[in-house]
């Protein structure tokens, strides 16, 4: 299961600034990817050096410049050196744990989103859905944007293909409205992870109702948990996009704050429905421990009916178990049978009394 924080001891006592990487260790070299446009061409291409990117700085287009992984210390600093981002800034790129936020450092602006996938568990039932939580910085200069990722594979496919095809108006404005399209994708992808917890949780709510087994619990649980990393994904993002916008950043034109604005109010209809999602998943775990005690319940209910049929019944066979001679029913012919009438009829006439005031 996936950790919602990592550890940060390795960075205790360490100066601001200081690069060490917070987050799952990774082997993998680092693939960096730069794109570069404008309105009349298109570059795309996947480069061995981190030197080989530098040259992209001061293009008279738009630069896009994409860093699979952010394990390789030597290459952020490398980055950071040449394109001019403050060390703090490449301190925060290297630790994956960081919630959404937003940084102004005048020339560069620095933003921090969560990439969300839903994916099925292996080996699990039918509703066991985990989230994977992937931190995106998007770092945003007057003619580039540079992106870090943890790993290979993301959600800005759309984005790629809109830049290689030159589908709407992305390859004719800036850098700024390059980094609104990045954040609209990932924000989209939210409504796409939200629509599958959806499906999932009404049948797992019918489940819960009508058939709650012990699975089930685990299952509600898993649910709650993706919630909370879906809450923890979303709901700093609404403050990150009003910021943006009431920020007065010479990076931002005002052409592209109405982008913005959508993005926002998409942003807020995903933390209205992750705030749904979470009571409804609450719920499910009131109703699931309600079910639990109600079968508890009707079985205790059960067992003190027939115990409560059988308490007479031994007070008569303790009596006839008794063994004196002065007892004058010992010696009828039909006591015996006296004695079973008289039980069967005790335990007949209390069954009609329980039924009558239907406690069976």
């Amino acid at each position: 299961m996936q950790e919602l924080f990592h550890r940060r001891s390795r960075k205790v006592g360490e100066p601001p600034g200081t690069l060490v990487h917070i987050g799952e260790a990774r082997v993998e070299p680092v693939r960096i990817t730069v794109t570069d446009y404008s309105a009349e061409r298109y570059e795309e291409q996947v480069i061995e050096r981190v030197e080989d990117c530098f040259k992209y700085r001061d293009t008279p287009g738009v630069t896009w410049i994409n860093v699979d992984g952010v394990h390789d210390m030597q290459v952020i600093e490398q980055l950071g050196a040449h394109f001019g981002l403050h060390s703090l800034l490449q301190e925060d790129v290297v630790h994956t744990d960081q919630r959404p936020k937003i940084e102004d450092f005048d020339d560069r602006v620095y933003l921090v989103l969560r990439m969300l996938v839903a994916q099925q568990a292996e080996g699990e039932d039918e509703y066991s859905i985990t989230v994977d939580s992937e931190q995106l910085s998007i770092v945003l200069g007057p003619t580039f944007v540079i992106t870090f990722q943890e790993e290979a594979g993301d959600v800005l496919d759309p984005v790629r293909d809109r830049l290689r095809k030159a589908h709407g108006r992305i390859r004719k404005l800036g850098a700024d409205y390059l980094t609104y399209a990045l954040m609209d994708v990932v924000v989209d992808n939210y409504f796409t992870v939200l629509e599958r917890f959806g499906d999932e949780a009404e049948e797992l709510e019918a489940e819960v109702m009508e058939r709650p087994t012990k699975d089930t619990l685990v299952e509600v649980q898993q649910m709650k948990r993706a919630m909370v990393q879906m809450r923890r994904a979303v709901w700093p993002l609404r403050d990150v996009l009003n910021m943006l916008l009431r920020a007065d950043s010479k990076l931002v034109k005002k052409s592209t704050v109405p982008f913005l604005r959508d993005v926002y109010d998409h942003t807020v209809r995903v933390v209205d429905i992750v705030e749904t999602y979470r009571e409804m998943v609450g719920g499910m775990l009131d109703i699931y421990l309600s079910n639990v005690s109600n079968r508890m319940n009707e079985v205790m209910k059960v067992l003190t009916v027939m115990a409560s049929i059988f308490i007479p019944l031994t007070f008569v066979a303790g009596i006839y178990g008794m063994n004196f001679d002065t007892m004058p029913e010992l010696h009828w012919r039909y006591g015996y049978w006296y004695v079973w009438a008289i039980m069967l009829a005790v335990g007949l006439v209390m069954l009609l009394y329980f039924r009558k005031k239907r406690w069976l």
